[in-house]
């Protein structure tokens, strides 16, 4: 009750977003107390009918309004529906509770948190809602948006009330364990305000480029409840006041305003445009052309459209001169309202619910030019009511090549419950948020507004009000945006984090069982024989270099392949860059590498260096010291230490520094200093050597051969587009020109693949890095289970993704 009161005022939005990080913590303390998963699966029912209540109760009136329900039979229905309208907080309690059994805190709260997100992702849910829209209200925060959607922000969300929950469970043994999920709680938020100051600083920066100035007429008219109309003026005076109502206001906003376009509202038109059914429909369609050609506007408005298969609901684009451009049909169609689903669409549910509509949903994102007749062109992409509720609409129009977004809606039914219409606004704002492209929304009844590509809602109107709202903006190419590039990645990496927390083996070792010894860092058999490098402090120097330059390189251009522009991420600018930035200085660190390698072993009571050319012994009884490197650059690595001499002027780069010394020591070295077993640095060390899976880590295979699976099919139909077949281009070129084309299309693919590879090891170290800060002798376990994550969303995601984009078309 406590979590659904906080979610119901976090809801609010405005200055409450920061109830968000906290407002789950009483929900997750009351799931760590129960012990069985039939209290766990009642508390999670319990949680999303609360919660649904609370954030979600507007939606009563309007189910009365809409249905002619008795209020109170209104909300109990939608109590009763709560588990399918949240059903994350059901799949994240079993998760959690499950997960709790096995693992420890760290992992539980991972794996719960997957579950939220990839329920969310993988379950439509009617409103599109998610945590992380409550923080729209701070400017800051609400940019992460652009990284990985608004699922990104519930991301951070969890994470931050998991780990102020951990510190409330674990308040009775000190402030000692407060520091870990202490230092989380302030790290994510203030992580994600630096990056929105940086986002906006940049935004500011390219709202100084010149763009397409253009001032849009958004009206408002006021008129609902078409069907009382009717019965009371009949179908042509509702037409006809419509219509009337609307040349009225806009005539106003074109001599007071100036504006360059107009927009009405969804289903303004209560008939279909362009295909009349009666000559008074004729009529009405002619007039309408008229008008924008009489005003010398191009307009846009809601109206209806039909073909063999059934009838839309459109968004219909006038041009002054040309009349009709087209119509975009509506894709997210409410749920038995507009439509019913096949799957349950049958007589007696049409008889149960006679409102059920029968439209049509249409085929996904299109963009449309908006002309002016002084020569301005705005390509924009519409999005009719639910539709804006769907990032992937908003983010395939601005891979389309969408400069402006518009909106158009009909929020009549929220008239008494504003609360929901609210809601709608801010989801679409988030629209702009993750595209970057300034947005206009037109309604019924309200809430109209203006946004810009900051996801800032410059100025809106009031529920029920009649209002002409006028928007300037300038159109220009939008910053190109991570979720853009990626599309709205975390729901599947949530599913994929899950599976695996349920198929692999190693992440059940992140807990240690009861009772079980911690083990030594260095318990493990010496790495001798071993394969090592034989370096001077400016060999090491030169060395760490040449890869930190290589890793940057695969760092910087996979930040241009995220954030750049489209002549940034161009094939062969790419690919020019890659063999600068990354190729260049790996190829002579490999070489130097090659060039410094030896073979390091123990013979009888010597230590024999086996390098190019040359053999070198050192007496293992002159042996008195051995130092493990504090920074593992350009590898972890010791330093001998004689006891004549002080310490050998070459250090050698291998795997296991602790377990080499523990070797010597076996042998019969008579060290006096060596890497001290149970330190950070020695577990660092221990993690940094697992071994690499040669069939899946190994270079060939991983960026040589593995391309080829996406290169192919991604080939294969680029031939078919731009020449008709598979060797379309051998046919008109020659052979030359294909295999040249499919060397292009597996360099880019293997380019693309580097970079992703470098992600996820840029993740799986900073990730390491904190369980090492946190809990150090858990950093083995840690990073393996990482680095196994790490390949099943290189070698699983990347496939899955690349099959699901092509049959999603």
């Amino acid at each position: 009750m406590a979590s659904a009161l906080l979610g119901g005022l976090y809801a609010r939005g405005g200055m409450a977003w920061p109830l968000g990080f906290v407002v789950l913590v009483p929900w997750l303390l009351a799931l760590d107390r129960l012990r069985s998963v039939r209290a766990t699966l009642l508390a999670a029912v319990a949680m999303s009918m609360a919660f649904v209540g609370a954030v979600l109760g507007w939606f009563a009136p309007a189910i009365t309004a809409y249905t002619g329900l008795h209020p109170a039979l209104a909300m109990g229905l939608l109590l009763v529906l709560a588990p399918l309208l949240q059903p994350q907080f059901l799949v994240h309690a079993l998760v959690r509770h499950a997960a709790g059994r096995r693992h420890g805190a760290a992992l539980r709260a991972l794996l719960a948190t997957a579950a939220w997100l990839a329920t969310e992702w993988a379950v439509p849910r009617v409103f599109g809602d998610t945590l992380g829209h409550g923080l729209h209200g701070s400017a800051w925060l609400r940019q992460g948006a652009d990284l990985a959607g608004a699922a990104g922000l519930t991301l951070v969300l969890l994470v931050v009330n998991e780990a102020l929950a951990a510190m409330v469970f674990r308040a009775h043994a000190g402030l000692r364990t407060w520091r870990a999920p202490l230092a989380v709680a302030l790290a994510v938020p203030a992580l994600l305000a630096g990056y929105g100051a940086w986002r906006l600083a940049m935004l500011e920066r390219h709202a100084a480029t010149p763009g397409t100035p253009l001032r849009i007429g958004l009206v408002q008219a006021g008129i609902v409840d078409y069907e009382r109309l009717r019965r009371e003026i009949g179908t042509y005076g509702v037409v006809r006041r419509v219509l009337d109502t609307h040349f009225a206001m806009s005539l106003r906003a074109r001599g007071s305003h100036g504006v360059d376009a107009l927009v009405w509202s969804e289903t303004v038109y209560p008939t279909t445009f362009g295909q009349p059914r009666s000559e008074d429909g004729a009529a009405f369609d002619r007039e309408l052309r008229g008008f924008a050609r009489q005003l010398g506007l191009p307009l846009v408005f809601g109206t209806y459209e039909r073909d063999a298969e059934g009838e839309y609901n459109v968004a219909a684009f006038v041009d002054p001169l040309d009349g009709l451009l087209g119509a975009y049909r509506k894709t997210r169609l409410f749920p038995l309202t507009e439509y019913v689903p096949p799957a349950v669409d049958t007589p007696a549910l049409r008889r149960a619910l006679p409102w059920a509509g029968t439209w049509r949903p249409g085929d996904g994102a299109r963009v449309f030019p908006l002309r002016t007749l002084d020569g301005r062109e705005v390509p924009v992409l519409p999005l009719i009511c639910r539709d804006d509720v769907d990032p992937r609409l908003a983010l395939d129009g601005a891979r389309l090549g969408a400069q402006l977004i518009l909106g158009l809606s009909n929020d009549a039914w929220f008239t008494q419950a504003p609360q929901g219409a609210r809601l709608h606004l801010v989801v679409a704002a988030f629209r702009s948020i993750e595209t970057r492209l300034p947005q206009l929304r037109a309604t019924t009844n309200g809430m109209s507004a203006v946004i810009d590509p900051a996801g800032t809602i410059l100025v809106s109107t009031h529920m029920g009000g009649r209002a002409v709202l006028v928007g300037d903006v300038q159109a220009r190419e939008p910053p190109r945006t991570p979720v853009v590039t990626l599309g709205p990645w975390i729901g599947p990496l949530a599913m994929l984090v899950l599976v695996g927390g349920a198929a692999l083996p190693g992440l059940r070792a992140l807990r240690p069982r009861a009772g079980a010894a911690t083990p030594s860092p260095a318990m493990a058999e010496a790495p001798l024989p071993a394969s090592a490098l034989l370096l001077s402090s400016w060999q090491r120097a030169l060395l760490a270099l040449l890869r930190g330059m290589s890793r940057l390189g695969v760092l910087a251009l996979a930040g241009v392949a995220v954030f750049g522009d489209e002549a940034a991420r161009g094939m062969l600018v790419q690919l020019r860059q890659f063999a600068v930035l990354v190729l260049a200085p790996e190829a002579a660190a490999w070489l130097l590498a090659w060039r410094l390698s030896a073979r390091v072993d123990v013979d009888g009571d010597r230590l024999r260096i086996d390098a190019r050319g040359r053999r070198i012994e050192i007496p293992l009884r002159s042996l008195v010291a051995v130092r493990a490197w504090r920074l593992p650059l350009p590898a972890s690595g010791v330093d001998l230490h004689l006891a004549a001499g002080g310490r050998w002027p070459q250090g050698l780069a291998l795997r296991g520094p602790d377990a080499f010394a523990d070797r010597l020591q076996q042998a019969g070295a008579a060290l006096r200093s060596r890497p001290a077993p149970g330190t950070r640095r020695a577990w660092r060390d221990r993690a940094l050597a697992l071994p690499p899976r040669p069939r899946l880590d190994h270079p060939l295979p991983k960026f040589l051969l593995f391309p080829l699976l996406p290169a192919l099919p991604a080939f294969r139909l680029h031939q078919h587009i731009a020449y008709g077949g598979t060797f379309g281009e051998w046919q008109s070129f020659g052979a030359g020109a294909w295999f040249g084309a499919l060397g292009l299309w597996w360099a880019s693919w293997a380019v693309a693949l580097v970079l992703l590879a470098g992600g996820l090891r840029l993740a799986v170290e900073l990730a390491s890095a904190a369980v090492l800060a946190w809990r150090p002798e858990r950093v083995l376990q840690a990073r393996g289970a990482l680095l196994s994550m790490a390949r099943l969303v290189y070698y699983v995601g990347v496939p899955g993704w690349l099959l699901a984009r092509l049959l999603g078309g």
